[in-house]
């Protein structure tokens, strides 16, 4: 992996997370950030006062360190990684404010530099925050070129100024565009009916299949434990806390951690099980983090799961590894790991391979549902 950056005519290394990654072609920034920060350096070199939306890895971050940064990020693992790269470069003590995508911005900026997110919700719901702010705050968003379509910049439109956008450089493009004040609310969290039940699912910007429920859950939730036993259960990459809430509903003496990486889909969860099941609060935690790290010791009876195969834009499976490899270590002795999964991504290979034992219980032409037993 490539980890010697030249950002704005300075030398970096940066590392991607999480660091033990398998793909190793996989680098800590790209052309978007190079042709970004080359144009904040040359155009406002005087800003001071920077709001850095979406910064994946800490490129940004550590290019403008010399700045007063504040930097918000819906991602615990771009958390992780942009502590790690300001300390490997020696740049520790940087004016560095971090916020969670559910913090509200600060008002006393001079200049957003914005990477767009794969998601346009999560993009609407951070032009909406932005249009709260004074006016004529420059904006300057950097992405894909193929990834900014005609309803990406309707968008700003919307909530900001008319945008304009520059000439492709290495297949990336700005867009230029200014706080204009009109305070437009997004149109998150949206709510819906879950389908067979009594309970109305929440769920903010960024949360996986938030306008309906997945076809993955769907199916997963066939296969749910259920009865009276005191289960220590995990809702693993839980999303909008469906999967969880659906056990707690089948589980009367079960308790459930609720564990996401999004600071939006934890703060989902929560909000599902207090309006949902309000009783049953006390029987859960919502923590946001980085899969089961620091969790090997919690002897948990049962952990369900359904891993992500991307990590933004990138296609990967070092996520899903890590999941299994982290639950082993966090299962009691005969405790269960159970998952659902696309039927290509050949999931009960890997387990088979690491717990030693797997076995079907139930697919259909997309899915499969797995379950391994810690036994060693």
């Amino acid at each position: 992996m490539t980890t010697d950056a030249t950002l704005a005519g300075k030398p970096f290394t940066l590392h991607r997370f999480p660091l033990d990654q398998k793909n190793r072609s996989l680098q800590a920034w790209d052309s978007a950030d190079e042709y970004l920060l080359d144009y904040v350096f040359e155009h406002h070199i005087d800003a001071n006062r920077i709001l850095i939306i979406n910064d994946a890895f800490g490129a940004l971050c550590c290019a403008l360190a010399d700045k007063h940064c504040t930097l918000v990020t819906d991602s615990f693992v771009s958390t992780l990684a942009y502590q790690h790269n300001l300390e490997v470069n020696e740049l520790e003590h940087a004016q560095v404010e971090v916020l969670s995508s559910m913090d509200t911005y600060p008002e006393d900026i001079d200049l957003v530099v914005l990477k767009l997110p794969k998601n346009a919700g999560l993009l609407q719901s951070q032009l909406a925050k932005l249009s709260k702010l004074d006016a004529d705050i420059p904006v300057i968003a950097a992405g894909k070129a193929k990834e900014i379509h005609t309803s990406t910049l309707k968008s700003f439109t919307h909530f900001l100024t008319e945008p304009t956008t520059s000439l492709a450089v290495k297949k990336s493009r700005l867009i230029f565009s200014k706080t204009s004040a009109k305070a437009i609310d997004s149109k998150f969290p949206v709510s819906w009916p879950l389908e067979k039940t009594d309970f109305v699912l929440s769920n903010e910007a960024n949360v996986f299949s938030r306008d309906s429920l997945d076809i993955g859950a769907r199916f997963f939730i066939n296969y749910l434990p259920m009865g009276k036993k005191p289960l220590k259960v995990i809702d693993l990459g839980c999303g909008n806390g469906v999967i969880g809430l659906m056990t707690l509903a089948k589980m009367p003496n079960a308790t459930v951690t609720f564990i996401d990486e999004s600071a939006m889909a934890v703060h989902s969860a929560q909000q599902n099980i207090s309006h949902n099941l309000p009783e049953r609060v006390k029987d859960c935690r919502f923590i946001q983090n980085d899969c089961l790290t620091g969790f090997e010791n919690e002897g948990a009876d049962l952990i369900l799961c359904n891993p992500p195969f991307h990590q933004a834009n990138a296609i990967t499976d070092h996520i899903a590894w890590q999941m299994f490899m982290q639950a082993k270590a966090a299962l009691r002795h005969g405790g269960e790991l159970r998952i659902i999964g696309n039927r290509h991504l050949e999931y009960d290979d890997k387990l088979k391979r690491l717990f030693g034992n797997c076995k079907t219980l139930g697919n259909n032409k997309k899915f499969t549902v797995l379950s391994a037993t810690k036994r060693s």
